[in-house]
């Protein structure tokens, strides 16, 4: 049985939410808040596995409210309700420990297979939002004068993980493109590529592309 909590301002979502969610037998809903303040007076003796976060509320911000319930429950897993033009709140969950994004709109079935994936370990973004974010997605801009660009470049400089080869093509499988593509904007071969690649989820322990977002913004490589 997965714990599930909802902590949602909405309360007509969350109510809707809540009851398809109660329809599936391998769901248990254990906590429903209005407000992050009211969640984590809840965590102690709810202890969800999984929580649907969503980020603008009243009080504590979702960002606020995840750090702060993380650090109490730290094995648990925290999926990001989000809107088409939220992303400029991504680099902030993903900070504070978000694990999945997917749009309030989302059918039911992309519900079940986001808490399926980060419960498996994984990270999750709905299609259409991962869709979305690459295209938002940057590779380092010129510093001068943008503070932020500045810290990513830091970031870069001293990630000691990823070679900078694999740094770039991290960032072209963050912006959605193809092998091809990212061989033919590099002037390297498609080969080249699968295998640094492969090189980039070995050394970052991620599954799938999802995952590899997730990393690049918690790790500064990109910005959104």
């Amino acid at each position: 049985m997965i714990r599930i909590a909802l902590v949602d301002d909405h309360s007509l979502f969350r109510h809707g939410l809540k009851m398809l969610l109660e329809m599936c037998p391998d769901f248990e809903v254990v906590a429903d808040a209005a407000s992050g303040e009211e969640f984590l007076e809840q965590l102690p003796a709810a202890h969800p596995d999984v929580v649907f976060m969503d980020y603008a509320m009243p009080g504590l911000n979702g960002a606020q409210t995840t750090a702060r319930a993380l650090a109490i429950c730290p094995d648990m897993k925290v999926i990001t309700l989000s809107m088409f033009g939220d992303a400029v709140y991504y680099s902030e969950m993903v900070d504070s420990g978000a694990k999945g994004f997917m749009l309030k709109d989302s059918a039911f079935d992309e519900v079940v297979e986001a808490v399926e994936t980060v419960c498996g370990g994984g990270s999750y973004f709905s299609a259409s939002l991962l869709a979305s974010l690459s295209q938002s997605i940057r590779s380092v801009p010129d510093p001068a004068g943008n503070d932020a660009a500045g810290r990513q470049q830091q970031a870069i400089a001293e990630h000691d993980q990823l070679s900078e080869r694999e740094i770039e093509i991290l960032v072209g499988i963050c912006q959605g493109l193809s092998t091809q593509e990212i061989a033919d904007k590099l002037f390297i071969s498609k080969r080249t590529v699968d295998k640094h690649r492969a090189n980039i989820l070995e050394k970052s322990g991620c599954k799938n592309t999802a995952s590899l977002v997730v990393y690049a913004i918690r790790n500064h490589l990109v910005q959104v």
